[in-house]
This record gives structure tokens, sequence and C-alpha cells, in this order.
């Protein structure tokens, strides 16, 4: 087995000074524990030091009235991509205060001009920031494609001195346009990643791509299984190592959702942060005509409820569920707002509102192995934030109600 790898909070996210304390809320911890009504957190030093209806307030302490407001941990997306400070700037004011970045998106000829930044160069900037400016990020850096077992094996090598958060390889041949990774080489890269102490993330479509990587020793499945229903055997690998399930629904849903403007483009939260030339850009009749007859679009568009029903199924059978996007890997995955729009597809899918806040909070941690930290509004966990004006207990979209986000009891501005 490989030896533990361990995760550091951000260093540079110095925790606010002081105490805070959050008065007659209605708390939803994380946990998937009941709502406490009219509660207190009390933050000190920027983690949370107590919550409840019963909780002692410093007399120094600052008191903000959050009657009618619920307060839910900052979301945590499990598998999204960054390479500018802009793209997490959007990401923490719509309330998601911890990301893993999960593939450089940056090509090498837009890095030399400054236009955008390698995932390490992004995570440096994370960890140098004033706290409530930033979300925290965690990065894997280059996605390995490689094809022979000493190429992956040399991969890995070339990556460890960066100190990624997690390794990724794509395992997939987007619809038979591509060689796949062949099982020797996947197994070499897992081997070689975990002697070195790091996990691994795998991008796979099909259940058969799934169990091949889960029984070379992958740690973390980036997508849905998407061809056909997860059977006893996916399960079983699953649970034996206690891996959580990302679903990225909205993944799928940019790759065919454009066919005819989609309703979300008059949503007032989607446009408060949306780019409009990227909305004029999936407004463009060719680009639409693309997708009414695109045979990937179509087969994705076919198969979402197949993903759908796995989540389902996953869930059921006790596998965790950690939220993911894949927003910022491609044109029209419009970052921020997707991870609301990807926690109302859980919940059609067949989650609780409540189920789907935890898969963004301790569950994503979890995944992530940071719910020691993060995902959780239990005390000596980090005072990450998302104040709303309305409980999406009633209403799952309402997590899109932001009256005010916090990271490391410090407010977003």
């Amino acid at each position: 087995m490989p030896r533990a790898f361990v995760f550091l909070l951000l260093p540079i996210l110095a925790q606010a000074a002081g105490v805070t304390a959050f008065l007659n809320a209605r708390v939803i911890d994380g946990t998937g524990s009941p709502a406490i009504e009219k509660a207190t957190i009390l933050i000190r030093d920027g983690k949370i030091a107590a919550v409840g209806k019963k909780v002692k307030i410093p007399k120094d302490a600052e008191r903000i009235d959050a009657s009618g407001k619920t307060i839910l941990p900052g979301l945590v997306n499990a598998h999204g991509h960054v390479s500018t400070v802009d793209q997490m700037k959007v990401y923490l004011r719509d309330g998601i205060t911890t990301l893993w970045s999960l593939g450089d998106t940056c090509p090498d000829a837009r890095k030399k001009t400054g236009a955008c930044n390698s995932e390490f160069e992004s995570r440096d900037q994370s960890r140098r920031a004033v706290p409530g400016t930033l979300p925290r990020l965690y990065v894997a850096g280059p996605v390995i494609t490689s094809t022979t077992p000493d190429d992956a094996r040399k991969a890995v090598r070339d990556l460890v001195p960066q100190k990624p958060d997690v390794i990724k390889f794509r395992e997939d041949d987007a619809l038979g346009t591509r060689p796949k990774m062949n099982p020797e080489t996947y197994a070499a890269l897992i081997d070689e990643a975990h002697r070195a102490g790091f996990r691994v993330a795998s991008h796979i479509v099909t259940l058969d791509d799934a169990k091949g990587v889960l029984k070379a020793g992958a740690d973390f499945i980036a997508h849905s299984v998407r061809d056909r229903e997860i059977d006893d055997e996916f399960i079983r690998l699953m649970k034996q190592r206690g891996i959580f399930y990302c679903p990225t629904f909205t993944r799928e849903i940019s790759v065919f959702i454009y066919a005819e403007p989609p309703v979300f483009f008059k949503d007032p939260f989607f446009l408060k942060e949306a780019d409009p030339a990227e909305i004029a850009r999936m407004s463009d009749p060719k680009l639409q005509q693309t997708m009414r007859t695109d045979k990937a679009a179509l087969w994705y568009k076919e198969h979402l409820d197949v993903a759908m029903r796995n989540l389902k199924k996953a869930f059921a059978a006790g596998i965790g569920i950690a939220m993911g996007t894949d927003t910022g890997g491609g044109t029209g995955r419009f970052q921020g707002f997707f991870e609301h729009l990807e926690l109302e597809y859980e919940v059609n899918a067949g989650l609780t509102p409540m189920q789907a806040i935890v898969s963004a909070t301790t569950g994503a941690a979890k995944a992530m192995k940071l719910d020691d930290q993060i995902g959780s509004l239990l005390p000596g966990r980090q005072a990450d934030l998302l104040i709303l004006t309305a409980n999406p207990l009633d209403d799952i979209r309402n997590t899109r109600r932001i009256d005010s986000v916090w990271v490391a009891g410090a407010r977003v501005r």
C-alpha cells in the first residue's frame, strides 16, 4: 500500500484575527445532521470555535445578526480547473471556497504572454493571498497522457518536484477519436505515484475503464460512468477503498445544451458573473447547429440519464459523493454558476437537497482528504462560510441566494 499522502492546508491564508459571532442563523453544518435553527456560530482567529443554540459569546466579539439567513460551509469543488486569478475570484464570489483543479488548462504559448498561468503558479498565488480574496486551491498540474509504462513513470517523476496535490491521468479515447491509455501504462503510472506518496485521479467515461483503473489502484474517479449502469463489481471496488464518486453532470450538459439558448442565460445569478463574450460564443448559430448534429454531443445527451441513474445507485450503495463540475476545462463551462447547477442536477438525479449539500461540503472535502480542516462547521475547522438569504433545504436552487461568502473568517468583498 502506498504511504498516505498528507494534504497541507494553505499556510499563507492567514486566518482573520479576532472573534466574530453570527447570531440567530439556520446552520447546516455540512455533515448531514439536521439544520440547527436560531443558532450561533462563534469564530475565533479564522476557525470555528463553537456552533449551537447555547454558545457563550465573549464580550469583545463582533456580533452579526443572521436572522432569516442560512449558513453552511463554503462549497468545495472536487473537479474544476483554474488558470487565472479572475477565474478564482469568480469561484469565490459564487461561494466555492475550495477547489481541486484537476489539470493544467493554460497552453504554453499563452503562459509565455502572461495571459494565463500554470496550475502551480495559480496555487502559489492562492497561498500568498490575503484572506477573503482567493479560494483555497489544490492542483494536479499537467494531465498525464503517456503511451508506455516507461514514459508514464518518467512523467510522474517529472511532476514530483512540483509537489502536486494529486496526480491525474486520462483513460478515455473521446468516444473512439484518440488512443486510449493501455492498462500496463496506467498501472505503471499509479505504482510510480504511490511509491512517491501521491494519490491518483483518473478521467474515465466507461464502466470497463473505471473498473480497470480501480483495480490498478486509482484513488479518485473524476467523472461519472456514462456508458451503462454501474454493477456490483464496480460498487465493491469503490467501497473497499472508500473511493468517492464525482458526477460532473454539468460537464456533459456543456457539450449539448447550447443547441438552443439555455434557460439559465436569463438567470440573474448566472448573468452576474458570466463572461458576455463566452455567452456570445455559445449563442453562435453555427455552434448551435453543430451541437444539434455532432455525434459526441448527441451521445452525451443520450447518456445523461445513465449518468444520473448511476449517481443514485452509487449513493444508495453507500459510495461517497463528491461534487465536481469540470468547469474551466472547456468552452461553455461557466465557473461558479455550474457548481450550483450541478447541485440542482444531483437533486434531479434523486438526492435530497441535504445530500447534495453534503456532496459539496464534507463529501468533496473527504475525497480530498481535507475534511479535518474544511467542509464542515465543526469546531476547529476553517471558518469558510456561505451565507444565504433562503433555505436550500426547501429548494436546492436557493444556494444561489448568496448574502455573503467568508474564507478563514474574512468576508469576501
